[in-house]
């Protein structure tokens, strides 16, 4: 690990202010940023530290839940508000990573987890997302685990958070603080990109700005509602393909419905033809069948990870079916 400057906010102005230099990182819990350094992909000369700042508090407000960004992933699955109104969230919180992890890791952190791409990893290796130019060595290297979705001859890398595949079929919003003292609030869909030619931009934030609080607001969900993480072993195993799966129901027929994937793209990957397709029509099977065709008639499977495709259409039929029958946590 590089040497670097150590810098303890005490506001969350002073720490945007702080970290305002390209070469400055912010440091929450640490579960993957430490990881990088240690590996010299990320090499920053300043870390700011968050864990004095006072974005700890989960909080009710009408029908929404805001989620402070320090508050640990942990806690947001456990809370009372969330296990009742969102439990889609809990869900896919408990399904990532381990206790330990999870009890350090923090929701803001948990959005801006840098991808576990092993081509990211190895600095031996192209890769576009650490060095641009160098290439991408999983476009024609093993890319079992890699995107169907949206990719570009840049970057073949997906996201690796589940936390963040139920906030996409959530709506959430999130808010972030900028250089210059003003808020500005950020549709979830539209917080990650993907890579086209800037592939070690992750998301859309601007340089400095700093993530305080998530905001989920009501819904008609947590009857039905259930996540899906399919993977190689049964624990602390990154998603082949992820599926959440939301449905509002009146009796038979589906009044509206949310579906989001992930390990598929670079990031979390609205099913957006398959919620239109459910819509006004009745939660049977066939349907549930024929909207999984929907949600991956545009997937551009690489050389290596063809049977997601398929894999992802079984795991979003099971989804919804879960989510008709009422998934619990």
């Amino acid at each position: 690990m590089r040497a670097f400057e150590f810098v303890r906010a005490a506001s969350p102005t002073a720490a945007v202010a702080a970290c305002s230099s390209k070469e400055a990182n912010y440091l929450a819990g640490g579960t993957n940023l430490l990881d990088l350094m240690k590996e010299d992909v990320e090499r920053p000369g300043q870390l700011v530290d968050l864990n004095r700042l006072d974005l700890k508090e989960i909080r009710e407000s009408g029908g929404e839940v805001v989620l402070g960004a320090l508050v640990s992933n942990t806690d947001t699955a456990n809370h009372p508000a969330v296990r009742e109104r969102f439990p889609l969230l809990s869900q896919a919180i408990l399904a990532g990573a381990s206790q330990q992890i999870r009890n350090m890791a923090t929701n803001g952190g948990n959005l801006n987890q840098r991808t576990r791409c092993p081509y990211f990893y190895d600095t031996a290796m192209p890769c576009n997302k650490r060095v641009q130019g160098s290439g991408c060595g999983a476009l024609g290297g093993l890319n079992r685990m890699h995107a169907i979705f949206g990719w570009s001859n840049s970057c073949v890398a997906v996201h690796p958070s589940d936390m963040c595949v139920a906030l996409a079929a959530l709506d959430a919003m999130v808010t972030v603080l900028g250089a210059d003292g003003a808020k500005r609030v950020i549709p979830f869909t539209n917080y990650h990109r993907l890579p086209d030619g800037t592939p070690q931009k992750d998301n859309t934030l601007e340089p400095g700005e700093l993530v305080t609080e998530i905001t989920l607001p009501a819904n008609r969900f947590a009857k039905n509602s259930y996540y899906l993480k399919v993977r190689d072993r049964a624990s602390y195993a990154f998603a082949l393909v992820s599926v959440a799966a939301a449905l509002e129901l009146d009796g038979e027929l589906v009044k509206s419905a949310r579906v989001a994937l992930g390990g598929v793209a670079h990031k979390p990957w609205r099913a957006t033809q398959a919620e239109e397709f459910l819509s006004g029509k009745k939660a049977t099977t066939e349907n549930f069948k024929q909207a999984a065709e929907q949600a991956m008639k545009t997937a551009r499977p690489l050389s290596e990870n063809a049977f997601k495709v398929e894999l992802g259409k079984k795991a979003i039929v099971r989804a919804l079916e879960q989510a008709k029958k009422g998934g619990v946590v």
